[in-house]
């Protein structure tokens, strides 16, 4: 019967996701059809003639019924041809695979930073309910979610790079660096520290802290919040009281118990802030000039690559889709009661 259940289980899990992936490349198919952009243009350009745009239009297959580009769409979806990049006229998966690197590097240190600072904060301000410690970690949430990361860039930019000196400038390393790195995997970090490049290293991590950190702090509120929730709704159970009365320190009781019933909860927040920050830096990439996933995106948005649109879309909807099988394993990992 258990062997059974579990079977069923993983036979519903893999439908919904079946289901949830069809959902998106449909979605993507209908974000490419009706955005207000003239693709045919974007490749023949502004002064082409009306034969070579009509030979450009049937090419791409604009003339077939809809639901017969949606197939086709489909096929190419499926077989991994995404298309080539009417900017850098390289295929659009190959451009990504050179990108993403950058933002993931982007991305995880700041997710280190979020959760780092986020999920302690959110327990002590639980823990200080009401007291003064909890007012002002209330209020450090409250400006992490109000100030717009473009503007906390600028000034951090301004302060800590201009004024201070403290950290780089834009891009991912000083100018003087670039080139003098063989790439292997694309990520600065790793392919510095495997060349020995330890004055790369050094530049990208300068360069990286800023950015990082502002990325960060925006989800540092963001945790430091539905931590704080969870951790209140959990503290007011009985099984708190009934520690206590066996003797069992705060400390204890926090951190073996309470703390120990929100980990299922927080694996959640942490894999769909970590999707957030992949996905949503792209003003933050642009205000530090930063290469990466966001950055592309935008720049194609501007002159209406919609293949290289689509293919960024579909992609931020897999990573979610990632994100959230992982957190389902890490619940089995976490609390074997959903096993």
């Amino acid at each position: 019967m258990g062997d059974r259940r579990r079977f069923g289980g993983i036979m519903t899990q893999a439908s919904s996701i079946l289901v949830t992936l069809f959902g998106l490349l449909v979605l993507t198919f209908v974000i490419g059809r009706v955005m207000p952009m003239d693709p045919v243009r974007a490749i023949v350009g502004e002064d082409a003639t009306r034969e070579v745009y009509e030979n450009v239009y049937r090419q791409l297959g604009l003339d077939r019924p809809m639901w017969e580009q949606f197939i086709f769409y489909l096929r190419d979806m499926l077989t991994g041809n995404f298309g080539t990049s009417v900017r850098t006229g390289q295929p659009v998966i190959e451009d990504i695979l050179h990108v993403m690197p950058a933002t993931i590097e982007l991305a995880t240190f700041a997710i280190l930073v979020g959760a780092g600072l986020g999920i302690p904060l959110g327990v002590l301000a639980a823990v200080k309910k009401d007291r003064w410690p909890d007012h002002v970690i209330r209020i450090f949430s409250l400006l992490g979610h109000s100030m717009p990361i473009f503007w906390t860039g600028m000034i951090g930019l301004l302060i800590f790079y201009a004024a201070l000196g403290w950290v780089g400038g834009s891009g991912r390393m000083s100018q003087f660096y670039i080139g003098m790195v063989p790439v292997r995997t694309n990520f600065l970090l790793i392919d510095s520290a495997l060349a020995g490049q330890w004055d790369v290293f050094r530049s990208a991590i300068d360069h990286i802290i800023l950015p990082a950190s502002l990325l960060g702090y925006s989800s540092a509120a963001y945790i430091t919040r539905m931590t704080r929730s969870f951790m209140l709704d959990q503290m007011t159970q009985e099984y708190v009281t009934t520690a206590r009365v066996k003797g069992l320190s705060q400390r204890q009781t926090i951190w073996l118990h309470v703390f120990g019933n929100i980990r299922v909860q927080l694996v959640t927040i942490v894999a769909l802030a970590y999707g957030s920050l992949l996905e949503g830096a792209v003003l933050i990439e642009t205000v530090f000039a930063w290469p990466g996933f966001g950055q592309y995106l935008t720049s194609n948005l501007r002159i209406g690559d919609m293949n290289a649109v689509m293919t960024c879309v579909l992609i931020v909807g897999l990573i979610f889709i990632g994100l959230n099988l992982l957190s389902d394993i890490l619940y089995r990992v976490f609390d074997p009661r959903t096993r």
